[in-house]
């Protein structure tokens, strides 16, 4: 055999051998899981439970510290789709320089989609005076 048909020969199965490799998902017998994102939606609400519109929803990835913000309606509903699953996040809503307390959205947490109800005491500094 001359060395052009060796050299093609071994190339052949060099390559065949390449293609019936199985990728790493297919070793274990199971496809690698597609990326997921989470959703938060909840409402801001007064003491007494009413929304209140125009409130500041402030919401922080923890690990970049970059700031998204919404602006509820009057129904106090706020949204933040396609959250990452494998990152933390604080939210807290402002309405009248009066602020929520801040919650948090756990990576640990694997729900897809999650409810928060954010409360600000509206009438906080009434009987300070």
């Amino acid at each position: 055999m001359n060395k052009a048909a060796l050299a093609g020969s071994l190339l052949v199965l060099s390559l065949a051998s390449l293609l019936s490799t199985p990728a790493p998902a297919q070793l274990f017998g199971r496809d690698p899981k597609p990326q997921k994102t989470r959703l938060l939606t909840g409402k801001v609400l007064d003491a007494g439970d009413s929304p209140l519109q125009n409130a500041v929803v402030y919401l922080t990835n923890t690990h970049t510290r970059t700031v998204k913000t919404y602006i509820v309606g009057s129904d106090g509903v706020y949204r933040f789709p396609a959250l990452q699953p494998t990152t933390d996040y604080e939210v807290y809503a402002q309405y009248n320089n009066r602020k929520s307390g801040t919650k948090t959205v756990s990576q640990f947490d694997d729900r897809a989609q999650m409810y928060i109800s954010l409360k600000i005491d509206t009438k906080a500094d009434a009987n300070a005076k």
